[in-house]
């Protein structure tokens, strides 16, 4: 199947007002989905029989943000988070990307985590990648069985992929 004919059978299944977007021209072709309903079209991506997206190969936060004041005038992007969901069908072999846009902080609130629902219950696999989104981005998965940080310790303080992250001069009295 095509981008475009994923895109079409998910704007079929549930409207334009939660399959927003088609981008058929990336390198990855990739279909935004609203935040709140990943969890229903992931569902529907592994099992409907067109689609079969049985394998998550990847999930990813991403920052677009350029903490550069020189260069944030000509960056392309209003500051946001994505998750990113990189998917494929074993047997039908065909794949497809998958991008939830969130806000950097909820309710614009800085320091606190942007929500998004968990998809650990359609792929297992999501558990260990959420829990890396969260800990290094900083995305909170609602719903997942155990969001604790997986490569930080318990600990440290903020998230280290965020491109406004300060590094601490030191770490319990390790200097960096």
């Amino acid at each position: 199947m095509t981008s475009q004919e994923i895109f079409d059978s998910l704007t079929e299944k549930f409207g334009s007002d939660i399959i927003l977007a088609l981008n058929a021209e990336a390198c990855d072709p990739w279909i935004e989905v609203a935040p709140a309903s990943i969890v229903d079209v992931s569902a529907f991506l592994k099992s409907e029989e067109s689609l079969k997206f049985d394998m998550l190969c990847d999930l990813s936060g991403v920052d677009y943000l350029e903490p550069d004041a020189k260069r944030a005038k000509k960056f392309p992007y209003e500051p946001h988070l994505e998750v990113v969901y990189h998917l494929f069908s074993v047997s039908i072999k065909h794949k497809i990307t998958i991008k939830v846009k969130l806000p950097r902080w909820k309710n614009d609130e800085e320091g606190s985590l942007p929500d998004v629902p968990s998809v650990a219950q359609v792929w297992k696999i999501a558990d260990w990648h959420e829990r890396e989104a969260f800990d290094l981005v900083g995305i909170n998965f609602t719903g997942h069985p155990n969001l604790l940080r997986i490569l930080c310790p318990d600990d440290w303080e903020g998230h280290g992929l965020r491109k406004d992250y300060e590094f601490p001069l030191e770490y319990h009295g390790v200097r960096g």
